[in-house]
C-alpha cells in the first residue's frame, strides 16, 4: 500500500462510503462530506498527497474547495470529479483549482484506480524536484554568502542584519513569497565581492571616496543582479538586489522606467531598510529617522515606511544580543553561528570581521588562514546565536 494518503471530498456519503470499501485495500485514504468538512480535514492533516474532490457540492463547489486547499495543503495533487465536464468547468478547474485530472461520474474502479495510482506517481515526483530545487537553491545561496563572507565581511554581516529585519518587516506587510525577501536581504550587497581590495577597505572605514570610486559603488547591485539572474527560480531575488537603491519615483539607479508600485516590494522594504541602518549608523534614531526619510519627497513607498518604523520603534535588528553572555575564545575554539561582539583585527589593525558579523564556515576558514600565520590579536569576543524563527530555506520549501 502506498504510504501517501488521499482525501475524497464529496456530499453523497453512499459514495464515499462505497470509496472507503473498494479502496481501501490499496490506499491509504480519509473522507469528507462537503468543502466545509474537507477544509477541516486539511486543517489537522495537511499532509495529504491527493485531493479527489466532486465538482457539484452545495454551498462550496469543487473549484472554490480546491482553491481553498491550495493554501491549507500546497502541494498535494487535485484530482477532479464532475458529471458537467463543459468548456468553463474545465477552464476553471485548470486555472482556479490547478486541477491534475478530470474523471467523469460514475467513474468505475477500472479507471479510478489507475487515475490515483498516476496522481501518487505524480506527488512523489514533485516531491523529489522540490527537495533537489531546494538543495540546489539553498546551496547556492550558501555558497554565495559564504564568498561574499570571505570576500567582503562587513558586506556579509550587513546583509545577515538586513536578513533579520527583513523576515519581521515582510510579515507585518503579508509581502511574500518570505524566502525570497530573506534571500534577497542577504544577498543585497552579492556584487560587492567584485570590488578591489582597497576600495573594500575604504567602504569598511569609511573614508570619502573618489568620483570613480563611487561610480564602481553605484554597480554592485547590477553586478549583483547579473551574478543571480542565472540561477534558476532566482528571478525574483535578482530584482529585488537591482531596484534596492531606486527611489519609489524612480528617479535612482538603475535609469529605467521601473518605479513606483512596478518595483518589487521587496525592493521598496529594502531600500527603507538600508537607508534607515544608514542613519542609525550615525546616530539618527526613532522619530528623528522616520521624519528625515519622511522628508526626502518621493524617495520611499510611504505607507511601507510607516509600516517600517511600527515594526522596529527602536533599532533595526542587531545580531548582538542584549541578554546573551559575551565568550573571550582564540581563533580555534571559534564556531560557526557565533556573533561576532567586536571586531576581529590583524596585528596591524585591519578588520578581518566586523562586529556583528556571524561566523560562517569559510569565515572561519579564513581566521585559522590568518591565525596560522600569527596574524591575528587574540582573545576575540563573541556570542552563541539565539535561536531565530523560520530560516529562508524552511520558507522556500513551502513556496517550491
Amino acid at each position: 500500500m502506498n504510504p501517501h494518503k488521499i482525501l475524497f471530498v464529496d456530499d453523497d456519503p453512499n459514495l464515499l462510503a462505497a470509496f472507503q470499501r473498494t479502496l481501501r485495500r490499496q490506499f491509504s485514504l480519509d473522507t469528507a462530506l462537503g468543502g466545509e468538512e474537507g477544509l477541516e480535514q486539511l486543517r489537522v492533516l495537511s499532509s495529504y498527497a491527493v485531493l479527489v474532490v466532486d465538482m457539484s457540492m452545495p454551498g462550496m463547489n469543487g473549484v472554490e474547495f480546491l482553491e481553498k486547499a491550495r493554501v491549507l495543503a500546497p502541494h498535494a495533487v487535485r484530482v477532479m470529479l464532475t458529471g458537467n465536464a463543459d468548456q468553463q468547468t474545465a477552464i476553471d478547474a485548470v486555472n482556479r483549482g490547478e486541477v491534475f485530472r478530470f474523471l467523469n461520474k460514475p467513474c468505475p474502479p477500472e479507471t479510478l484506480v489507475p487515475a490515483l495510482e498516476s496522481a501518487l506517481n505524480q506527488f512523489e515526483l514533485l516531491r523529489v524536484e522540490r527537495e533537489l530545487l531546494e538543495g540546489t537553491l539553498m546551496g547556492s545561496v550558501k555558497l554565495l554568502s559564504e564568498v561574499l563572507g570571505m570576500v567582503a565581511p562587513d558586506a556579509l554581516g550587513r546583509g545577515q542584519r538586513l536578513r533579520e529585519s527583513m523576515r519581521l518587516f515582510a510579515r507585518a506587510v503579508d509581502a511574500t513569497p518570505l524566502w525570497e525577501m530573506e534571500v534577497g536581504a542577504l544577498l543585497s550587497s552579492i556584487g560587492s565581492a567584485s570590488l578591489p581590495a582597497r576600495l573594500l577597505q575604504k567602504l569598511s572605514a569609511g573614508t570619502e571616496l573618489t568620483r570613480e570610486e563611487s561610480a564602481v559603488v553605484r554597480r554592485i547591485p547590477q553586478v549583483g543582479h547579473d551574478l543571480l539572474i542565472g540561477i534558476p527560480r532566482l528571478g525574483g531575488v535578482a530584482r529585488i538586489v537591482l531596484y534596492q537603491n531606486q527611489a519609489y519615483d524612480g528617479s535612482s539607479f538603475p535609469s529605467d522606467d521601473c518605479a513606483g508600485e512596478r518595483l518589487p516590494i521587496g525592493a521598496r522594504m529594502l531600500k527603507i531598510l538600508n537607508d534607515r541602518m544608514a542613519l542609525e549608523a550615525d546616530g539618527i534614531v526613532k522619530q528623528r529617522a522616520l521624519e528625515t526619510m519622511r522628508a526626502r519627497t518621493g524617495t520611499y513607498d510611504e505607507q511601507l515606511l510607516e509600516t517600517c518604523f511600527l515594526c522596529f520603534q527602536a533599532f533595526l535588528e542587531n545580531s548582538i544580543s542584549a541578554t546573551q553572555p559575551v565568550r573571550s575564545l582564540v581563533v580555534k575554539e571559534l564556531r560557526v553561528g557565533q556573533v561576532v561582539v567586536s571586531d576581529i583585527l590583524t596585528r596591524e589593525g585591519l578588520v578581518l570581521v566586523g562586529a556583528g558579523n556571524q561566523l560562517t564556515a569559510m569565515i572561519l576558514e579564513r581566521l585559522a588562514n590568518h591565525a596560522e600565520l600569527g596574524e591575528v590579536r587574540q582573545p576575540v569576543l563573541v556570542q552563541d546565536p539565539e535561536s531565530h524563527p523560520a530560516k529562508p530555506s524552511m520558507a522556500m520549501a513551502a513556496h517550491l
